[in-house]
């Protein structure tokens, strides 16, 4: 299982490599990318790697809101073909939806979920690669050009609820406030943007169903050529399911649209079973919760599922061989 994203997520690196005094060409090479590739925005790069361009240049530069800096640079056009469609969805509920669609097209570790709350809706996103690693850069960029993207439909002066982050507030706001312009929210328990449920459903005045129509067979033909990894779908779901309380087999085989039955035989298929994608799921997301200050022992147990702290470190034991109190301490 390999996650791939299109070479187009990298647009306006070495723009903003080049304003921070880096040498891009080094630092894309030391991950395993050649400069050339990012001439072709439909060129897959493996996202892990993708990833870890992004810390290590946030490291090197010493610039905490690298992501965010190439999201602030963002337009629908960096899209690619599904910048059509998106412009002219009825409403901005349904451009998410088409992004959901048609995700494998753009970024194989994008992981989407709108969730309503009452007169608000939570839109959660997430980066999964197939192995952990942080990710604060590349999440902040999904997020800023998701913030991008709601803003060309709904307007420049559009603003979202508030902005949410798990990992900690950086040294200095300043981009944040200009690009989001409402509450932060770090420490968070999900990543991604709440605005009010009528800005989801207001009518897009560029909307166009007849060229919407052509634009979608045209993805339909991308889309049937592409591949996509049952387990690296499964996990992404999982992520976002999880910390809610909802990372049940029903609820998962629900968003894949499927029965539980055909779920369990598929992963069979694949030598998987539900119990090992949900505990390396919680492997993955325990460490970034415990690298994160903010988050107390028992908030950790109860967003990994566990009603009962005990559990959580009888489990975390036996994954990491010491309790997840010692485990953080030599690890701060």
């Amino acid at each position: 299982m390999t996650a791939l994203v299109r070479a187009a997520s990298l647009t306006n690196y070495l723009e903003v490599s080049r304003h921070l005094g880096l040498n891009p060409q080094a630092l894309l090479a030391q991950v395993g990318i050649s400069a050339a590739l990012l001439e072709d925005p439909n060129q897959r790069l493996a996202v892990s790697s993708v990833i870890t361009l992004l810390e290590e240049s946030a490291r090197v530069s010493g610039c905490e809101t690298f992501g965010l800096r190439m999201a602030e640079l963002r337009q629908l056009s960096d899209f690619g073909e599904i910048s059509l469609l998106l412009s002219h969805q009825r409403t901005l509920r349904d451009a998410l939806e088409v992004i959901v669609q048609y995700r494998h097209l753009l970024n194989d570790a994008l992981a989407i979920y709108i969730e309503d709350a009452g007169k608000t809706v939570i839109i959660r996103e997430e980066v999964v690669s197939e192995r952990p690693q942080g990710s604060r850069q590349a999440t902040e960029l999904a997020i800023g050009v998701l913030r991008r993207l709601c803003a060309a439909l709904l307007g420049a002066h559009w603003h979202p609820i508030s902005a949410n982050f798990t990992h900690s507030a950086p040294a200095d706001l300043a981009i944040h406030r200009r690009i989001f312009g409402c509450k932060l929210e770090f420490g968070s328990e999900f990543n991604g943007i709440v605005c009010p449920a009528a800005d989801l459903d207001a009518a897009n005045p560029l909307a166009n169903q007849a060229m919407a129509r052509l634009a979608q067979r045209y993805l339909d033909t991308l889309q049937a050529g592409g591949k996509q990894s049952l387990e690296l779908e499964m996990r992404k779901t999982i992520y976002l399911l999880l910390p809610m309380g909802r990372a049940t087999i029903e609820q998962v085989a629900q968003t894949q649209g499927m029965n539980v039955r055909t779920l369990q035989r598929r992963l069979e298929e694949c030598g998987l079973t539900f119990s090992d994608l949900i505990n390396s799921v919680r492997r993955d997301l325990v460490i970034r919760y415990l690298e994160n200050p903010n988050y107390s022992l028992g908030r950790i147990a109860d967003m990994l599922g566990y009603s009962m702290p005990s559990s959580f470190t009888r489990w975390f034991i036996a994954q990491f061989g010491m309790p997840p109190a010692t485990w953080r301490a030599q690890h701060r």
